[in-house]
């Protein structure tokens, strides 16, 4: 074989190689997740029982989790009882493992997140389980989400990523008890603007052991924040969606 041709076999091995490696840098997270067993790397920013409860659903159903937080080290414990899936670390740590992220924190918290945060989100699948409450978020911030509504809210203040509502609507011992039952299966309402970050979102409540219901886009979270008729509904998929007028 020629000089010219072992140079011109390496030339399109190199470009059959960064072309693979274009192609899967441009795959949405859930493709590449299907190409490995479905399961999707999940990165949890807050790790406490919201946060703790739906990542430990999430490592039993087959998910590799980051569970973060502000001191990693106090996690070592959820982790250790979670098994080799789950491992803990920093928020930006999490964002980084993640294919697709869960943020379980304090409203109040969100803008610093967002503003800190926003190059790294990279325009990631975000599942939002946040409550504004005006005693501890901050009178101005309640004001804001029951004005603009708290997904259009989130979306504001986590900028660069795909965002969808859910899990924010019981407590986490809601969820512990209720996950997995027999069918009917407990009806997780969600809400976002992207119609593949939302089909991510399906099948990431599915796995955690309960039945999905979109209601619809990020304005149309409202119908289940805090104090209106979505919110604290322990019902199944079917009664949710006439609790809401859904079709």
């Amino acid at each position: 074989m020629s000089h010219c041709d072992v140079v011109d076999r390496n030339r399109r091995s190199l470009l059959a190689t960064g072309g693979a490696l274009m192609l899967t840098a441009l795959w949405p997270a859930h493709t590449r997740a299907q190409t490995t067993g479905g399961k999707s790397k999940i990165g949890v920013i807050g790790s406490g029982h919201i946060g703790g409860t739906i990542g430990g659903l999430w490592v039993k159903a087959g998910h590799p989790v980051l569970l973060s937080s502000r001191h990693p080290e106090e996690l070592k414990d959820l982790v250790a009882g979670l098994g080799t899936l789950a491992q803990a670390g920093t928020v930006e740590q999490a964002i980084a493992f993640g294919d697709v992220l869960f943020i379980a924190v304090p409203y109040g918290a969100l803008p610093a997140i967002g503003q800190q945060h926003a190059a790294a989100f990279g325009g990631k699948v975000m599942l939002d389980a946040c409550n504004a409450v005006a005693g501890r978020d901050g009178q101005a911030l309640a004001d804001e989400v029951e004005r603009d509504g708290i997904g259009v809210t989130s979306q504001k203040y986590l900028p660069n990523t795909k965002l969808v509502r859910a899990f924010n609507t019981m407590g986490y011992m809601v969820f512990a008890r209720e996950a997995n039952r027999p069918d009917p299966k407990l009806a997780i309402p969600i809400a976002g603007d992207d119609a593949e970050a939302v089909k991510v979102a399906e099948g990431l409540v599915r796995d955690a052991g309960f039945d999905p219901v979109v209601v619809g886009k990020l304005k149309d979270a409202s119908r289940f924040q805090r104090g209106q008729p979505g919110y604290g509904q322990q019902v199944s998929a079917a009664e949710l969606k006439q609790k809401l007028s859904l079709p």
